[in-house]
């Protein structure tokens, strides 16, 4: 995962509250092994509508999204993030969002910025009327702005999420901060138990 410090780019409106993961990425595209190449079946269902907001030319690059209320509700699939990260989106902006949804996005580099209803509101319009806003995220100091709607916000992030975010930290390289305390845990280990770290 890699360090994301400040998100600024044109963002792309999903108006629509209760969207859950399976409409995120619906369950035929779960059978694929890779972790790769999801983005295709992000809104798949959605999509087949040509009006659909992603099938439209002025918004296409975009790397924010602006969905409505309760967005990743549902299931636990990681594949939702998985997809939306894959599209090209960076960050998600909405008024709540799932636990679990919320959850899986920072430890994948996806950024869930949760905004007041009246906020969420005024950015969907906002991007609605024009596509070629650009909105900035901004982990360091949690603010967003949207200058050219003049639009500022400051939005909520634990620390631990925060300081994971600024430092590019997904599961594993938390883990590997401690590579070296692994390694003499396992150098002290008596020979008769298996080796976690060398071959089996």
């Amino acid at each position: 995962m890699k360090p994301i410090r400040v998100i600024t780019g044109r963002a792309a409106p999903l108006d629509r509250s209760d969207v859950d993961t399976d409409q995120i990425i619906p369950a035929s595209w779960l059978k694929r092994v890779e972790r790769t190449g999801f983005g295709q079946g992000l809104f798949s269902e959605w999509r087949d509508d040509r009006d659909f907001v992603l099938n439209r030319p002025e918004y296409a690059g975009a790397t924010v999204l602006v969905a409505g209320p309760n967005f990743g509700t549902g299931s636990s699939r990681e594949h939702a993030v998985w997809a939306l990260t894959d599209y090209g989106f960076q960050a998600v902006i909405s008024p709540r969002f799932g636990d679990i949804f919320r959850n899986n996005s920072t430890k994948a580099g996806l950024v869930p910025v949760q905004v007041s209803p009246e906020v969420g509101r005024a950015l969907l319009d906002a991007v609605t009327t024009d596509p070629s806003l650009e909105i900035t995220v901004d982990i360091e100091r949690l603010r967003i702005e949207a200058p050219a709607a003049g639009i500022e916000a400051d939005f909520p992030l634990d620390a631990f999420t925060q300081h994971r975010l600024l430092e590019g930290l997904d599961d594993i390289g938390l883990t590997l901060r401690f590579d070296g305390e692994i390694d003499a845990y396992e150098a002290g280990r008596p020979a008769w138990l298996p080796s976690l770290t060398g071959a089996v």
